[in-house]
């Protein structure tokens, strides 16, 4: 997939009308104030790749949940705002997000121009990927750029609908997230290491057996270590897990032929509260009304090893409930393993493994963190990521 899809870089751009999908659904504070601006800056270097060949661009985003409605507090003013401050250019508001007004408005802006479009999911349209919606979109450009992976995994009017229409390509931001998982998935250089956490393992099921065909080893955290203790015989403690996670994790560890590590200790607490007590347990151990919040220091150890050795990482999914300091101990020590093996590509999976990353500071020092959560968890399940199919073949 990574290699089979036309991005800008293979196409002429000059001086066209863009259609510029990109994913600005940012977090806000209490104020409705961006709190964390990363994804508007990530899709920064298309923007420019654009702008630099003379190309009138129409923005194009969802922010939050409408629900087909008009919600005041959804709006993209917010969004308009930051953008013109990174871009350092004003951007026309085109409203919207369709209309004879707002397409004549997209199509007269000038080269070098650009405008951004009403939240796309005010219209209940958008999310049925309803083909006359997904002709008004069209018809503001001549091109299709995509670059929301975040939505890639979404078939919606302005994702799949939308490049039936149009010729139509990844953008820049697109273009290396598939590269980059597609190297994991296709020809990843070994040793291969998958570092796989989450609450239940039927939640990245699909993710482990299609990962244990394909890596060398993978290392089993977070809260759905329960099931996997259930399946070696072992007390669980008060988790509640259910008998088809305890089949599930039977069935990786009967019929994978990647090895499955297991942690050696495991912190855990009376209570799922963060200022609980944490006890570090032997992974056989486990105190019967405990419960497991994190992995423990002789796992990290157990774990940092494998991680040394290996040649490609891929994180999907912190080992324990890192966001509480007692119980962050094992996602910050695999987090400095990875980052400590600079020989390794490292791709760490969106989400709450991506804020966990960034929390400690060590963003910069992996080759690639994805920006979709979904849409990563997808891909590396082996999926078709419909917003990617639709794009032309190269």
């Amino acid at each position: 997939m990574s290699q089979r899809k036309k991005s800008v870089s293979d196409i002429d751009l000059a001086g066209e009308r863009i259609f510029l999908r990109v994913d600005y659904n940012v977090p806000t504070d209490a104020k409705g104030e961006i709190s964390d601006d990363s994804r508007i800056a990530e899709s920064l270097p298309t923007i420019h790749y654009l702008l630099e060949r003379g190309c009138s661009i129409v923005v194009a985003c969802h922010f939050g949940r409408p629900k087909g409605k008009i919600v005041e507090e959804l709006r993209v003013a917010a969004l308009r705002r930051r953008l013109s401050e990174l871009v350092g250019a004003d951007i026309v508001d085109l409203g919207g997000p369709s209309g004879a007004e707002t397409s004549e408005m997209a199509r007269s802006l000038q080269r070098g121009e650009i405008g951004i479009l009403e939240n796309l999911r005010f219209d209940p349209r958008e999310e049925s990927n309803d083909p006359k919606f997904a002709s008004e979109l069209a018809n503001m450009a001549d091109i299709f750029v995509n670059d929301a992976f975040g939505t890639a995994h979404r078939a919606h009017a302005s994702t799949e609908g939308i490049a039936r229409l149009l010729p139509a390509v990844s953008g820049l931001l697109m273009s290396r997230e598939l590269e980059m998982l597609g190297r994991v998935i296709e020809v990843p250089e070994s040793p291969v290491v998958a570092i796989v956490g989450g609450a239940k393992v039927t939640d990245k099921i699909a993710i482990l057996r299609n990962l244990t065909s394909k890596v060398d080893a993978v290392l089993i955290g977070g809260g759905m270590v329960a099931a996997f203790a259930e399946a070696k015989g072992f007390e669980s403690g008060r988790a509640e897990v259910s008998a088809e996670e305890i089949e599930a994790a039977e069935a990786i560890l009967a019929d994978s032929s990647a090895l499955i590590l297991l942690p050696e200790d495991v912190v855990t607490a009376a209570s799922f509260d963060e200022n609980a007590v944490a006890t570090v347990r032997p992974f056989d151990s486990v105190d019967a009304n405990a419960l497991i919040l994190d992995i423990g220091p002789a796992s990290v150890t157990a774990y940092s090893k494998v991680i040394e050795d290996a040649r490609t990482i891929v994180w999907n999914g912190p080992p324990g409930v890192f966001e509480w300091e007692s119980f962050s101990g094992g996602t910050r020590g695999l987090a400095q393993a990875v980052a400590s093996n600079t020989s390794a590509i490292t791709i760490v999976g969106g989400g709450s493994t991506a804020e966990a990353v960034h929390s400690l500071g060590l963003a910069g020092k992996m080759t690639h963190i994805s920006t979709g959560g979904g849409a990563s968890l997808e891909f590396l399940e082996g999926k078709t990521l419909p917003g990617v199919a639709a794009l032309n073949d190269i």
